[in-house]
């Protein structure tokens, strides 16, 4: 009688009186399924949000792990883009004036006006008003002329060798009757640098 005739006349009710070869597979069987149900309920199930956890935390550090090394790759890049940027900002310096060149400075915006072709009506400079680290000098400017003028007065401020800007602009004519006779209102702003002032004493 050959292994599968033999398996075939097994007795499912009275596993006893089985041949001795299938009573150790069944029981090897049953243990294996017992062994197998235990390391399922005791390891992998208590395991798993450790595991799981691990795998978070490794794709985190993995994500840090290339933005820092995108970085490391760039920091040459970086480091020559501060340079750029310190350069930049010592030549923006250069054009705030000093204390002891302001007054030149006035002079220099009134006479754009005049070169022009404008009529000061008020020229006063204001008090110097200080920011976090540089002092706004503002100067109520109030000229007369003809458009052109006051275009040629915008543009010489803008080719001045020092930051001034120009804010609350207001212009109108002097009088109803005459289009090209206007009167322009502002405010010029120029600045200083108040770090200068330990550096310069």
């Amino acid at each position: 009688m050959n292994f599968i005739e033999e398996l075939r006349n097994l007795d499912t009710n009275d596993p006893g009186r089985w041949p001795l070869m299938f009573r150790v597979i069944a029981v090897a069987l049953v243990f294996v399924g017992v062994l197998a149900f235990c390391v399922y309920m005791f390891v992998i199930k208590t395991e798993m949000p450790l595991l799981e956890r691990a795998q978070r935390e490794e794709l985190e550090l993995r994500a840090t792990f290339e933005d820092k090394q995108r970085r490391a790759a760039n920091f040459d890049a970086y480091r020559d883009q501060l340079a750029d940027i310190e350069r930049d900002f010592g030549a923006m310096l250069r054009q705030l004036p000093g204390r002891t060149e302001v007054p030149n400075l006035l002079v220099d915006i009134s006479q754009t006006g005049l070169a022009a072709g404008l009529e000061e009506k008020l020229f006063q400079p204001m008090g110097e008003i200080q920011r976090e680290f540089y002092a706004e000098l503002p100067i109520k400017i109030r000229l007369t002329g003809s458009y052109h003028e006051l275009g040629n007065f915008v543009s010489g401020i803008a080719a001045l060798p020092r930051i001034v800007t120009l804010h609350d602009i207001t212009i109108v004519p002097v009088d109803a009757d005459v289009y090209d006779e206007l009167t322009l209102d502002v405010t010029a702003k120029t600045y200083r640098y108040l770090d200068e002032d330990s550096t310069e004493g």
